[in-house]
């Protein structure tokens, strides 16, 4: 049973979350986001406490996106980071959530654990140019990232570089 309340704070933490990041690409300036993403992530770790991964059945596709994009800014909390990633792979495998999630997901606990990452899909900002993180198995990227709904990863480079550069 789908969970409206739920679905409307997880829209928006997420709208806060996404207005304060887009300030900071826009002026430059490098705004103090960690107040945001502690709140958001102590408040998500209740509900995933109380309710399991908020997939879509629980918060409907926009409620799965806001979660999860909640859950990759929780960088402060790689404990829960990788606890949220193990219910977002079985949600994943119960069809609850879409596997894109869980490819960004997956490389940003590996990234932040120092290893190469999976699908290509953290990059660093290494003084106005991006930087794309260690690849594991570079050669075959592109068929990771399809298995997991991804586009190409030198379409995702442009787009990265344009949302970031230009």
């Amino acid at each position: 049973m789908m969970r409206t309340d739920l679905a409307g704070e997880l829209r928006r933490r997420a709208d806060t979350d996404q207005r304060a990041r887009n300030h900071c690409i826009r002026t430059g300036e490098p705004g103090d986001l960690s107040e945001i993403d502690t709140d958001n992530t102590a408040w998500l770790k209740s509900v995933v406490a109380e309710h399991g991964w908020p997939g879509n059945t629980l918060v409907g596709d926009q409620g799965t996106d806001d979660a999860w994009l909640l859950v990759q800014h929780a960088d402060r909390d790689p404990e829960f980071q990788r606890q949220a990633l193990e219910l977002l792979k079985a949600a994943v495998e119960a069809e609850d959530a879409p596997a894109r999630h869980l490819a960004y997901l997956t490389d940003r606990v590996l990234v932040a654990e120092g290893k190469p990452q999976l699908y290509g899909t953290q990059y660093t900002d290494e003084g106005n140019s991006l930087q794309l993180q260690p690849v594991r198995d570079p050669e075959h990227l592109d068929e990771r990232r399809a298995a997991m709904g991804l586009d190409t990863a030198a379409a995702y480079d442009q787009r990265m570089h344009n949302t970031y550069l230009s």
